[in-house]
């Protein structure tokens, strides 16, 4: 090892000079000691199948609906099965150091992910979600529906509010539509565990500018300041529509979701 990274089963770093194994098929890089617990064969991709680095939601989804992308599965499955006891979740940060690393790794695995079990911090696999979608070339609800949302979460009477909302959300690329509806459910997991003392406010604020984001790449700091209050405001509107209206857009075909 030349430069320090991390190990894909323990998670912890190899260090400068020390023998490594590495998969010359999915590259792979773990301790010689955590050979044995390798978690499974590997999936062969060719390079070119890796994901970019950045780009458009629909550049990271699958080819079969739902259009939710592998590394979205893997980070709500991962907190699922081990976060929703967890104080804070989502709200406090995990190491920034950690958060990239995973990040880097599973962008450049593609859909064959390394298992996020090895992660000892929850915190940080909420880190990687958070980052992931905050790096994408536009956020969820994209720039030009962006306006569309603001104005239907601003909607005075609720049930007007939530009928226009259904109605921009109808509108999203698929992709989109169906990564949101997958995270509004576990959003809403999380907002009705105890433990996590975060409710649907709290979520909206940590999520607000994530998922909804401005109108452009480049906002000016007039619309930032404008804009930043109403981003909480869509979420929670998001939030308040009933699970079935999301299920409906990804129970389709569940079982794609397994990772």
């Amino acid at each position: 090892v030349i430069r320090p990274e991390p190990c894909g089963v323990c998670g912890s770093r190899i260090r400068f000079g020390k023998t490594a194994i590495k998969c010359c098929q999915c590259q792979l890089l773990l301790h010689t000691k955590c050979r044995e617990q390798c978690p499974s064969l590997c999936m062969p991709r060719p390079h070119h199948h890796a994901w970019p680095r950045e780009g458009v939601l629909a550049d990271f989804a699958p080819s079969t609906p739902p259009l939710v992308p592998t590394l979205v599965v893997q980070c709500v499955t991962e907190v699922e099965k081990r976060g929703l006891t967890e104080t804070g979740l989502y709200r406090v940060p995990g190491a920034e150091q950690l958060v990239r690393e995973w990040k880097r790794k599973l962008l450049r695995a593609g859909g064959a992910l390394p298992a996020l079990s090895s992660v000892t911090d929850i915190h940080v696999v909420c880190g990687v979600l958070k980052d992931f979608l905050r790096g994408l070339k536009e956020p969820l609800v994209t720039f030009s529906l962006h306006p569309a949302f603001l104005k239907a979460a601003d909607v005075p009477d609720d049930a007007a509010s939530d009928t226009a909302l259904r109605h921009v959300v109808s509108k999203l690329p698929p992709a989109n539509r169906d990564t949101l509806a997958f995270l509004m459910l576990h959003l809403l997991r999380v907002s009705h565990s105890p433990d996590c003392k975060m409710d649907v406010l709290n979520l909206s604020r940590v999520f607000g500018p994530t998922l909804v984001g401005y109108s452009s790449a480049n906002p000016t700091p007039l619309a930032i300041m404008e804009d930043t209050p109403r981003q909480c405001k869509v979420v929670a509107r998001l939030l308040s529509l009933p699970p079935s209206f999301w299920r409906g857009f990804v129970e389709t075909e569940q079982e794609n979701l397994v990772p």
